[in-house]
Formats: C-alpha cells, sequence, structure tokens
C-alpha cells in the first residue's frame, strides 16, 4: 500500500479557515505520513501560512511541512521564519525559490537575500533542525531550457542538503517514469515522489498547466469537455487519477503527493480506491 501525503493551502479568511479544518478532518484519518502548506507567490500568505502550519501541528496530530521561499526577504528574516517553526516544533520544510509576484516579471533577488533555493537549502540543512523537501520538474520548467537541466538543478538542490523530492502534477505515467530514469542516470537517490492533482476544476486545472509547463494530451482534454457537458466531470476525475496513481504502484512507486486545493473529497476516494483505509480519526479539533 503507497504512503501518503497532502498539500492544503492557507485561509484567506474565515470561510477560508473552515474549509481547511473540514479538510484536515476529512484527510487525517488516512493516516498521511505529513501534510503541507503553501505560500502564496511573492510570500504574499507568508504570516497565513505560519499560523496554519503552527494551528494544524497542534491540533490534529499531524506532521506538518511548512513550505519556505526566497521571496522578497532578507536571508535573516527568512531564517527567522524557519527558526520560528522549529521553536514551534515545526521541523519539515518545503524549500522552494519561489513565484515573483504576480506582475513582475522574473524572479528577482531581495538585495539581502537568498538568490536560490539551492542557497535556501544549504542554510537550513546548516541548522541540523529539518527534513527539507524540495521541488521537482518531470516536464520542462517554464525557466529551464530541457528536462536534464531541471534533472541537474534537482541534484543541486538535493546534493545541498535536501532529504527528498516532490514532483509538479502531470497527467501520464510515462511522464514520471522517464523522469524518474533520467534522475536515476544522474546519480539522484533520494526519494522522489509524483505529485497527484485529482481534477476538481478543469478550467483551473488548464491555467495550472499552462503556467507550470504541465502537457495535457489530447484525449485526456476531449475526456474533460465531453464529461463536463454530461455532468460527469468528477466520476472522471476520480477514474482518472486512480489509474494513474495504480500505473505508477505497478511500476513501484510507493508514496504520492496529493495536492487537494482544499477540496478533499476527491483525494480522499482516490486514496479509497487504491485500498488506503481510514483509521480512528487524529483531530482535537472543537
Amino acid at each position: 500500500m503507497p504512503r501518503i501525503s497532502f498539500e492544503f493551502f492557507p485561509p484567506k479568511d474565515i470561510e477560508g479557515s473552515f474549509r481547511l479544518w473540514r479538510c484536515v478532518q476529512t484527510l487525517a484519518p488516512l493516516q498521511p505520513d505529513y501534510v503541507s502548506v503553501t505560500y502564496g507567490a511573492g510570500g504574499t500568505t507568508r504570516q497565513l501560512t505560519h499560523e496554519a502550519v503552527t494551528a494544524i501541528h497542534k491540533t490534529s496530530g499531524l506532521p506538518v511541512a511548512a513550505h519556505l521561499t526566497c521571496v522578497d526577504a532578507s536571508r535573516a528574516e527568512t531564517m527567522e521564519i524557519a527558526e520560528s517553526y522549529a521553536a514551534a516544533g515545526v521541523t519539515d520544510i518545503v524549500a522552494l525559490r519561489g513565484d515573483p509576484p504576480k506582475g513582475t516579471g522574473a524572479f528577482r533577488p531581495h538585495p539581502e537575500g537568498f538568490t536560490s533555493s539551492v542557497e535556501l537549502i544549504e542554510a537550513l540543512a546548516a541548522t541540523g533542525k529539518f527534513r527539507l523537501r524540495v521541488g521537482a520538474y518531470p516536464e520542462p520548467h517554464p525557466e529551464a531550457g530541457s528536462t536534464q537541466d531541471d534533472v541537474d538543478h534537482l541534484k543541486r538542490k538535493l546534493d545541498a542538503g535536501a532529504d527528498e523530492a516532490i514532483t509538479q502534477f502531470f497527467f501520464e505515467a510515462e511522464t514520471f517514469l522517464r523522469f524518474r530514469d533520467a534522475c536515476a542516470a544522474a546519480g539522484i537517490d533520494k526519494p522522489v515522489t509524483p505529485g497527484i492533482l485529482p481534477v476538481e476544476n478543469w478550467a483551473g486545472v488548464r491555467r495550472f498547466a499552462a503556467a507550470c509547463g504541465a502537457t495535457i494530451p489530447d484525449d485526456i482534454a476531449r475526456a474533460f469537455e465531453n464529461a463536463e457537458h454530461a455532468g460527469a466531470s468528477d466520476l472522471l476525475a476520480t477514474a482518472l487519477a486512480t489509474e494513474l496513481c495504480e500505473a505508477l504502484v505497478d511500476e513501484g512507486v510507493d508514496a504520492f503527493h496529493f495536492y487537494t486545493l482544499n477540496k478533499p473529497e476527491m483525494s480522499r476516494d482516490v486514496c479509497h480506491a487504491l485500498g488506503i483505509a481510514p483509521r480512528p480519526a487524529l483531530l482535537q479539533v472543537a
């Protein structure tokens, strides 16, 4: 049975807070290895992420990984955030360069900040306080020239002290398997976990895919267009995500990271289809 983890984003209002807690409550009985909480572009949710991470850590009994970027912050500010997580008992970090604020163009380092994810990882690893995860791209990142460039950059991040990687989402098992082979050929021997995105909103996923370089196969695009007309989008999305995971399990993959978008039911249903049964609830949230 594969190991699982889930990604959430921090709430921006009271309604979002209730949605996040419902998401945690729905998925906690599956006993994930950990859950993670994202950062907004340009560090726009820095405080919200910190509050969500510490609250989930205190109330759920789940290991929580905090996303941390080096956008729009000095080295001292970034490390202060990391130390505050350690002080709160949060010792898992997803270390990322981060995206610049929308409309500002390409990434520009803060004058006193880390210039890359590799520098951030080196600093975090030097503390000896954290388990570090990093991002990986099974298809070329928009800023990369090729998949090999992404593999080489991933190796630099892992060599800098990261413990494992989580990939961007993809739609075909072969996409991940080719990337896994390329990583092995480059001498990467740390875990690379595939990121799975059950499609809750087809229009939104098309935008995400265009932004991150994920290829949408023509047959999947046609299937979702037809399913939307028939009111069967959720059934199709669950079936496709389950089929993708099963194909990867058949190739020896033993862990998945689900991008929930704070809508937990589809990720839960895919896990159930993989034979991952709920266990007694872990939450103590009132």
